[in-house]
């Protein structure tokens, strides 16, 4: 039963969201009330899945299938999320040439834009709150971090797995062994 009920919510992810950063909240609002995992999970599942190459929805459904019912999860949950896009592409194949200079379907597109750009700072603001406030006030040290990663990143330009490395190493080193809040 939790394989369909992966199945159906990968589904329901993949119908109701655009792709990317815009699928978090829904894979957050899935897991949540299915039980499956915590907040603090999925935002560690949602960071693994951005370090690891492939597409976010997949790499995130991988995971929590992984996480929730093993190796028959993770086909389930990406066989959910890939159902949409199969269906959709094969539906825009179709009727591609029908839809190409559609007013309506432009038109369609201009009020997309703007709830996508919402939730990409809804996402923003759920991660922010999980990793910077994990146990409800804010850690100087996490935020310290952040800052410097996004310094090294747009001032210095240096390369993101760098800054993911250097991240993780500094995590250990002040969370792991000195113990900062």
């Amino acid at each position: 039963m939790v394989l369909i009920d992966l199945f159906i919510s990968f589904v329901k992810i993949g119908f109701t969201s655009f792709g990317g950063m815009s699928m978090i909240p829904l894979i957050t609002s899935e897991m949540t009330v299915h039980n499956w995992m915590t907040p603090t999970e999925i935002s560690d599942i949602v960071a693994i899945a951005e370090m690891t190459p492939g597409p976010l929805g997949l790499n995130c459904a991988t995971f929590a299938g992984i996480r929730t019912a093993g190796l028959p999860g993770a086909i389930a949950a990406n066989l959910g999320a890939l159902t949409p896009t199969l269906t959709l592409c094969l539906l825009a194949a179709v009727f591609f040439e029908r839809f190409r200079k559609s007013r309506i379907m432009t038109d369609m597109l201009v009020g997309v834009r703007p709830a996508c750009v919402g939730m990409l700072f809804g996402v923003i603001l759920s991660l922010c709150a999980t990793n910077y406030a994990p146990t409800g006030t804010i850690s100087p040290v996490s935020v310290g971090l952040g800052v410097l990663d996004f310094v090294l990143l747009t001032r210095f330009k240096v390369s993101i797995p760098k800054v993911i490395c250097l991240s993780a190493a500094l995590g250990i080193v002040l969370f792991g062994v000195l113990g900062l809040p």
